[in-house]
């Protein structure tokens, strides 16, 4: 399967400037796929060396004992037959189960910096350790400073719907981006089979491998959801099974698995602003703020923060805000929902709530490089996301059908604005007089990304038409 992340290891690879990247991401999003079958066979064949520190117990023992960055490379060449130098790639996975490796990274920029080196892992269990060591317990030497400033980081996360589109349908693909590119509408019957393209994105997710097993079984529909919603089970069972290695107490582990379960539950109530009483009784903020903030920074869940009246950027959360969470995948968030393979496949078209298209939404900005914030206004009044581009504000309504942007009149009485974005199963359409943008759902991806790069002007939509 194909990653659009590949590009980023292109630029980083040809790039005379680069440091040691670090690559990470949550549990089983393609880390060490994407940078070994997709990046290193296609940009170093026959010219590389991974090394899996999960599994390579005697190089990690090595390199606790000599933190010497030349002794390390002298036991490469020896024990690997492997001469690590400019042309030749070196990939350490998993490097949570071997810290120094991470603070040798250091070492890598200032001494070697002419081998390419990646690192992969997870951030949430580094951070464990450096909150160990505080508390006195103590790996190795027992200093570990994390090399800030001495690499370049990649954050990579479950396939977006541009990548499963390109990847389930390439001709598709190529459709809708020509089509968002040269601002068209898309009408009638394609209209209607990129939305039905889009329900199987919200029901099979962007694990990698969900979707590899639903593209495998693709020419049997009922086979295709089967294996994939077997899949995500395992997938979500195995999330809340390593929830024990993203944890610095007993209590905070207890509490992470009841907080991920609850997240659709809690986003399907009137008001869905995260409830600490709900998910334990008697709970406060103090008690569930760190199990939130281990499953955030193990990238599993995304939090999403209030804004209320004025809105300046950079967007930033008040110090007492309220949240609402999200999951990280959309398979996984389904699946949470209880909506099982044989019901959406009898009624796909109304199998989805208006939340499943919120958190969908969510995944696409954390995703693109967006912080979450929602905006809440008096009576009920709200943007389900507020973004900043720039010194722009830009609020997103996400509705799954037609409905009225009764919002927007209250937020521009406290903030001034010149483009809302309503994102929908309509078609795309500009209102000038309002400074209103509809996006269907399938443009997301490619709209988010024309803002990151600076290429977005709502007026090159004028005159496709209004919803």
């Amino acid at each position: 399967m194909e990653r659009k992340y590949l590009d980023c290891l292109a630029k980083w690879k040809d790039d005379p400037l680069r440091k040691p990247l670090m690559v990470w991401g949550a549990r089983q999003v393609g880390k060490s796929y994407l940078v070994e079958e997709l990046f290193a066979k296609n940009h170093f064949k026959g010219k590389y060396l991974r090394i899996d520190c999960s599994d390579d117990s005697r190089f990690v023992d090595y390199v606790r004992r000599n933190g010497n960055l030349s002794d390390v490379l002298d036991y490469i060449e020896i024990h690997y037959g492997f001469k690590a130098d400019k042309d030749h790639l070196l990939f350490f996975d998993e490097v949570q189960e071997c810290l120094p490796l991470v603070k040798m990274m250091k070492h890598f920029c200032e001494k070697r910096r002419d081998i390419p080196v990646i690192e992969s892992g997870s951030l949430v269990r580094i951070k464990i350790f450096r909150e160990n060591h505080m508390r006195g317990q103590k790996e190795g030497d027992g200093k570990f400073l994390f090399p800030v400033g001495k690499i370049n980081q990649l954050n990579v996360y479950p396939m977006t719907f541009d990548e499963f589109l390109f990847n389930l349908n390439p001709s598709a693909y190529r459709y809708v981006e020509e089509h968002y590119r040269n601002r068209l509408r898309i009408n009638g019957a394609m209209h209607s089979e990129l939305l039905a393209k889009f329900a199987d994105y919200l029901f099979v997710g962007g694990m990698p491998e969900a979707v590899e097993t639903f593209l495998l079984n693709k020419a049997d529909r009922t086979k295709s959801y089967e294996k994939a919603s077997s899949t995500i089970k395992d997938i979500y069972d195995n999330y809340l099974s390593d929830m024990d290695l993203y944890q610095a107490s007993p209590e905070s582990i207890i509490r992470s698995r009841i907080i991920y379960k609850d997240i659709y539950k809690q986003l399907n109530k009137e008001n869905k602003n995260f409830k600490f009483s709900l998910t334990e009784k008697g709970a406060k903020s103090r008690d569930m703020m760190n199990p939130i903030g281990w499953l955030a920074l193990a990238k599993i869940v995304n939090q999403a923060f209030q804004l209320k009246e004025r809105v300046t950027a950079p967007l930033i959360k008040e110090e007492y805000s309220l949240m609402r969470l999200y999951l990280a995948d959309m398979g996984l968030f389904t699946f949470q929902s209880g909506l099982n393979f044989k019901s959406f496949l009898l009624d796909p078209n109304n199998a989805f709530s208006g939340i499943y298209f919120e958190n969908y939404v969510s995944t696409e900005l954390v995703a693109n490089g967006f912080d979450l914030f929602y905006w809440k206004g008096k009576r009920n009044c709200e943007f389900e996301f507020v973004i900043a581009s720039g010194n722009r504000i830009i609020p997103i309504d996400v509705k799954k059908g037609r409905d009225r942007l009764s919002s927007l009149a209250e937020f521009r009485q406290h903030n001034k604005t010149d483009l809302a974005i309503k994102i929908s199963a309509n078609q795309c359409g500009y209102d000038e007089n309002n400074k209103l943008l509809t996006l269907p759902f399938y443009y997301v991806p490619f709209f988010l990304k024309d803002l990151q790069e600076g290429t977005f002007d709502e007026r090159s939509f004028a005159g496709i038409g209004q919803n």
